[in-house]
């Protein structure tokens, strides 16, 4: 059997501050997601929202600018789509409100069909596209992978058409509701 882990130190109110400012400095993160950390190693529950007040004041933590440079970051550098960027943000703690301004902020003017095409570009680059497409396994796999990365089922399937007769198939999905986060 191997050993248990230590518990981790509960941390006085200097401690737990010394404590957030090395997680602030090390990458951005949401207040939420801080607010988790802090809860783990806080001797007094108090003592955490004193802490968060105190870096929400220096700056060190702003939830409307992170939300922003993390759904930038997510459409340029993954090329995911709106969903996933939302869903992404829900699971940092973002709040709804704060989550659906940034992406809207960051998304507008994007064209999400081009996005699809680049998406479908960069994920199957070396192969034929139109051949995996051809077979039903590969149309539903291409069609998965599109909806996970986040994009709205009608641009999934207009794209997909542009590639095979089996995107027809789709067009009973095409009316799903999209997912929420």
């Amino acid at each position: 059997m191997s050993p248990r882990p230590a518990r981790q130190k509960k941390l006085d109110a200097t401690a737990l501050w010394e404590y957030a400012l090395k997680l602030t400095a090390a990458r951005a993160m949401s207040a939420g997601d801080i607010r988790s950390r802090l809860r783990r190693r806080a001797e007094k529950e108090e003592d955490v929202e004193t802490v968060l007040d105190k870096l929400r004041e220096y700056g060190a933590v702003n939830d409307r600018k992170y939300a922003e440079a993390y759904a930038a970051a997510r459409k340029d550098n993954q090329g995911f789509g709106r969903l996933r960027v939302l869903r992404d943000l829900g699971q940092h703690r973002v709040s709804r409100r704060t989550a659906e301004t940034a992406v809207a902020q960051v998304f507008a003017g994007s064209d999400e069909v081009a996005m699809i095409q680049q998406f479908l570009e960069r994920k199957y680059r070396g192969r034929s596209l139109p051949e995996i497409l051809a077979e039903p396994k590969g149309m539903a796999a291409a069609y998965r992978r599109l909806r996970l990365a986040g994009f709205s089922t009608g641009n999934c399937v207009r794209v997909l058409k542009r590639y095979s007769e089996q995107a027809d198939q789709l067009e009973s999905l095409e009316n799903e509701p999209e997912g929420d986060y």
